[in-house]
């Protein structure tokens, strides 16, 4: 998501909340506008410094974007439901700017126990639209890893992934069975698909499959770090060091000596 500053933004505009009655396209367009007037162009410059490639940023705080977004969906959904609520993200996260495409996660955060074989397919389509690591991990930590918990045969579209040419789908595939794995879920799945993608050349996917690791040792720590060591010799170092973040330093050491 955004990149969260130590300060927040207090020049803070009056923001427009979207008319109930108007149809998903509207709202979208009436949210756009909000979000392109109530920024900071100061902190949009900013944000570029957390990318390699060039994105479009209206200068939003994180927690000032997730104040806007509740207003949001609340008048939202005083006259729709939660279908409707949907294709108003869907519109959101069509655009170029990050602020949109972090909205339409937030819209529907906390909402995926409503969502179902559709949705997730909906969802899943995203990821062809992804321009960044935080528009991408929002939408997969946020929203996809709590339906993949839900309804754990969906690890199999996950494989699918990590076989696509889309560097940002192998990525998911990995970030989608983090909040699994803090629950002590998938270990199996997580050493097959780190299995996959160990020759994977793409730094996007070696940060991810590493923080998925990683948050595996937290939770599996014995599991893990025999496993870790299995396949210290041929894994990408990236990969190794993210790992080990949280392991004890003997542990780290031995893992990562050459």
């Amino acid at each position: 998501m955004t990149p969260k500053p130590s300060q927040p933004h207090r020049d803070e505009p009056h923001r427009d909340v979207p008319k109930s009655t108007a149809i998903p396209a509207q709202l979208a367009a009436q949210i756009r506008q909000t979000l392109k007037t109530g920024g900071s162009p100061e902190h949009a410059a900013g944000v570029q410094w957390f990318f390699k490639d060039k994105i479009k940023s209206h200068g939003w705080y994180t927690d000032e974007l997730h104040r806007a977004t509740r207003s949001f969906r609340r008048e939202i959904l005083k006259a729709n439901d939660f279908g409707f609520l949907v294709k108003v993200a869907d519109e959101l996260f069509s655009g170029s700017v990050l602020e949109e495409k972090i909205v339409a996660v937030f819209l529907l955060e906390n909402l995926t126990t409503k969502c179902g074989p559709a949705e997730f397919k909906l969802l899943a389509s995203w990821l062809d639209r992804i321009s960044s690591w935080a528009d991408h991990d929002a939408l997969v930590h946020d929203l996809i890893a709590p339906m993949v918990i839900a309804e754990p045969a969906r690890t199999k579209q996950i494989f699918r992934w990590s076989k696509s040419r889309n560097r940002w789908r192998r990525r998911a595939a990995c970030v989608a069975l983090i909040r699994g794995t803090r629950k002590k879920m998938f270990f199996p799945e997580i050493q097959k698909l780190s299995d996959s993608l160990l020759g994977d050349e793409d730094d996007m996917v070696q940060k991810g499959l590493g923080w998925l690791l990683r948050e595996t040792a937290k939770y599996d720590a014995q599991r893990t770090i025999r496993y870790l060591m299995k396949i210290k010799a041929h894994a990408p170092r990236l990969v190794l060091r993210t790992a080990c973040e949280t392991l004890p330093a003997e542990t780290k050491k031995e893992i990562l000596k050459a």
